[in-house]
């Protein structure tokens, strides 16, 4: 999904950003797909632990660091877990955006991939709350996170890259929240 789309966020980043969010993602994602094989017979902490520290070194700008500690951050409440249920993704989640908070200092509203992330938990919250199962729950956070993406269009960026440019920033999807959508998509694009 992400290098299917790596030309479409370099696109959305070069408005607002490096102009390298896309490149960025597809490298940290292929180094990914090529360490899967060595942690394929570990629990889902390890292999999310993995993800982590590959997208930390493989990664740049703030996007590795970010996306890094999120996976860390769900590698720790899913620790020894062979499977997962939807109370499980939730609360992966929700560790997934704490780091990202603590790391990238953001909010809701400060046009960054929390935009994308803060609604889709609750989507899935509410889903897990109704017993749909997991693929309408990871479907309905997926719609979520895009909703949440295409809302910061009109936001005026105030962390990261994108705040240097100030009104500038208004009327740019962020690329973050772009990416986390395409994460949550292809999540529940395989699960259906």
């Amino acid at each position: 999904m992400l290098h299917d789309n790596r030309d479409y966020l370099t696109q959305l980043d070069s408005a607002i950003g490096d102009a390298d969010h896309g490149i960025n993602m597809d490298r940290g994602f292929q180094a990914v797909k090529e360490k899967i094989p060595t942690v394929a017979n570990t629990d889902i902490g390890s292999l999310l632990k993995m993800v982590g520290m590959t997208l930390v070194s493989t990664v740049g700008g703030a996007s590795g660091p970010l996306y890094g500690t999120a996976f860390l951050r769900a590698a720790m409440v899913t620790s020894n877990k062979n499977e997962l249920y939807e109370a499980d993704v939730v609360r992966m989640l929700e560790a997934a955006l704490e780091g990202i908070k603590a790391r990238g200092k953001a909010d809701v509203g400060e046009k960054t991939m929390v935009d994308a992330l803060v609604p889709a938990i609750a989507a899935m919250k509410e889903a897990e709350q109704q017993h749909v199962g997991m693929t309408k729950l990871l479907q309905r956070g997926s719609d979520a996170a895009e909703a949440g993406m295409k809302a910061t269009i009109p936001l005026l960026a105030t962390k990261g890259r994108a705040s240097y440019l100030g009104e500038r920033s208004i009327g740019h999807q962020d690329p973050g929240a772009t990416s986390l959508w395409l994460i949550l998509q292809a999540l529940a694009e395989t699960c259906a």
